[in-house]
């Protein structure tokens, strides 16, 4: 996570990425889920993806947005040699706090941007122009005195409200970080494969969240609670052909198998540990550490059943 200290006083103000920026459009994009996505968490032999890694990679979607609609910005601020640039994740760029500032919504306890009609679901990007364009006025912050989202996870991230310690981030140790996985994390991790969505999830602010309407946004079938057995049976060439285009490429086939291996180590699933087992002598490290920590978890569930069995 350095390269968050290496730009901070590009991220603290806006014309240090550009000196020539004179108003900032803040967009955002619902990608509301169907269910309660903590409900896939009790399927202990299913992969868990965070919502927004369930279909396309949102990047290139709605960057393709932004700029057909910097063309209409553009053009109806008529001569004058205006310029634009759009950013979705792509730039050292303080979306959420300029959301806020914009009145999308506010910077939840969670640390995320909750917006009182879409709850915590909602993608964000933003167009940077020389057009000069009246404020909005800022939201304010409608969390109260609840902690739900503090409460949710699994980990203790949250050192105080508005604080996230990412290095006990789920969404961080499972995307972010490459190496091992520390074993105080692993049991918390769960089922999940690939970030987490209970912080959001929890938020009460999502009573009046709504499905996303758009079908690029929603979840693929084969994204909600795949079986760990079809997705650890895949080698780096399924892996790779599988995820084209999926935000769940960018682990790599090895952090992607680690990440399995801790699911199915949390699994209890007897039936996994041949294939478990099978990454012994995997070629990195990382995974062979992972597929041992998950062998052993296995043969406790399967020496605790037989003792059920045996009473």
């Amino acid at each position: 996570m350095g390269w968050l200290a290496e730009n901070e006083p590009r991220r603290a103000d806006p014309r240090e990425l550009w000196p020539q920026v004179r108003s900032i459009i803040m967009l955002g994009l619902n990608y509301g889920p169907d269910h309660d996505p903590r409900r896939d968490l009790a399927l202990r032999s299913t992969a868990n993806v965070s919502v927004y890694a369930r279909n396309r990679d949102y990047h290139e979607l709605i960057k393709g947005r932004l700029k057909e609609l910097t063309s209409v910005l553009l053009s109806a601020a008529g001569r004058g040699g205006h310029e634009a640039k759009v950013f979705v994740d792509t730039a050292p760029v303080m979306e959420k706090p300029l959301a806020e500032a914009a009145g999308l919504g506010w910077q939840g306890k969670h640390t995320n941007l909750v917006s009182r009609e879409f709850g915590s679901w909602l993608f964000l990007g933003s167009i940077h122009t020389t057009v000069e364009l009246p404020r909005d006025g800022r939201e304010v912050d409608h969390c109260g005195s609840c902690r739900a989202c503090l409460d949710a996870c699994p980990t203790d991230a949250f050192p105080a409200p508005y604080r996230l310690d990412a290095r006990r981030c789920i969404s961080y140790l499972t995307i972010e970080h490459r190496g091992t996985i520390p074993p105080e994390f692993r049991r918390a991790i769960g089922n999940r494969v690939f970030g987490c969505d209970d912080c959001l999830a929890a938020c009460p602010w999502n009573k009046w969240a709504r499905q996303a309407r758009d079908l690029k946004l929603q979840a693929r079938p084969e994204m909600v609670a795949p079986p760990l057995a079809r997705w650890l049976a895949l080698d780096e060439e399924g892996f790779r052909a599988l995820f084209a285009g999926s935000p769940l490429k960018r682990l790599g086939w090895t952090t992607f198998l680690r990440n399995l291996l801790i699911a199915a180590g949390n699994s209890a699933d007897v039936s996994l540990l041949p294939t478990v087992s099978g990454h012994a002598d995997h070629p990195s490290a990382v995974v062979r550490e992972t597929a041992a920590w998950a062998a052993g978890e296995l043969l406790v569930a399967a020496s605790r059943a037989s003792a059920a069995i045996l009473r």
